[in-house]
């Protein structure tokens, strides 16, 4: 009889103890978006940036984790039209005063913490390497089934991207280019 409660017990343990495993959800790179905004003293450019990679991880129904890779050369302005500048900036960006695309064609993301703050939203602090300095960005992820977004705030200077910065240059003028720009990330798996 005691064999029997104590076989009993293991089983209602053994049953009332569920491990969750990690679910990765890949990102449809295709269908997902990254848009730019960058500021300046008299105005302002936005573009894309294509996603080349990515995924979420999963514990039931919470994000744990995500890494992303993103494709540096795939870089363009949308406020621009061919022969307004447009191909002008693109190089600029592209070229080491920016981003420096032949040397670091991508840039990555990978979450480091994620602590929910409601249904589907959370906190997330990542390390972003881009030029190959990596440093934490702090940002609200919100979650459904099939997607996600994010608004991201980077300050350029970080990663040794200091070109009309006024910050580190003085006498700019109406040439001052913002230290932060915005990231808005839509992605789909």
């Amino acid at each position: 009889m005691k064999n029997l409660k104590t076989i009993a017990i293991a089983l209602l343990v053994a049953l009332g103890t569920v491990t969750v495993t990690a679910q990765i959800k890949k990102v449809d790179a295709t269908k997902s978006s990254i848009t730019w905004l960058a500021k300046k003293a008299t105005g302002q450019h936005e573009g894309t940036v294509n996603l080349k990679e990515g995924a979420l991880t999963f514990k039931g129904k919470n994000v744990v984790g995500g890494n992303f890779t993103v494709d540096m050369t795939s870089m363009i302005t949308t406020d621009l039209k061919a022969g307004q500048g447009k191909e002008k900036l693109e190089g600029h960006l592209k070229s080491e005063d920016f981003f420096g695309t032949e040397k670091f064609p991508t840039s990555t993301l990978v979450f480091k913490t994620v602590a929910a703050k409601g249904k589907g939203i959370y906190m997330v602090t990542a390390d972003l390497t881009v030029k190959g300095i990596t440093n934490p960005v702090t940002f609200d992820l919100a979650t459904t089934a099939n997607s996600a977004t994010a608004n991201v705030k980077i300050n350029r200077t970080k990663y040794d991207i200091k070109y009309g910065s006024g910050s580190f240059f003085d006498n700019l003028g109406d040439k001052v280019i913002y230290d932060d720009f915005d990231l808005t990330v839509n992605l789909k798996f």
